[in-house]
């Protein structure tokens, strides 16, 4: 059981370029909905949502990879990742799919821009190249 789950991603999109989060991750994806913004040393904390009574940060990650910040649409989702025993919420402009890749690869030192140690590796499909987000790395650097 616990192969077949690993190898499972949520494939997810930033401005145009899609990002894989390992199944994993995720605890919850929800519909957009008003982030309450604080006042915070990280540049790239959105705010905070009440997600049944459960306070969680959201980040945007468009400001973090310096992308084009996004605009919110009926297809904008808040990913909740558990990540270090802590829930966060990630703002992506859609949700695709779930998908297995059957070749990951390294990450190469930059991707599209970004610094490869955010990355777990490239996953390989059919319709090319998605990047696996490392999402301790991503939300705690």
């Amino acid at each position: 059981m616990g192969d077949f789950l690993s190898s499972q991603y949520v494939v997810c999109e930033l401005a145009n370029e899609k990002y894989a989060l390992k199944i994993g991750d995720v605890y919850e994806i929800i519909k957009m909905q008003p982030i309450t913004p604080v006042h915070n040393s990280k540049p790239f904390l959105e705010g905070i949502i009440n997600l049944r009574g459960k306070i969680i940060p959201v980040v945007n990650l468009h400001k973090k990879f310096g992308l084009p910040n996004y605009a919110t649409t009926k297809k904008t989702r808040i990913v909740v990742v558990k990540s270090r025993d802590e829930m966060v919420g990630i703002v992506f402009d859609k949700v695709n799919q779930v998908l297995r890749f059957s070749n990951i690869q390294p990450p190469p030192e930059m991707v599209a821009g970004i610094d490869g140690a955010y990355f777990e590796g490239m996953g390989i499909t059919d319709e090319g190249v998605i990047s696996i987000l490392k999402i301790d790395k991503v939300l705690h650097e």
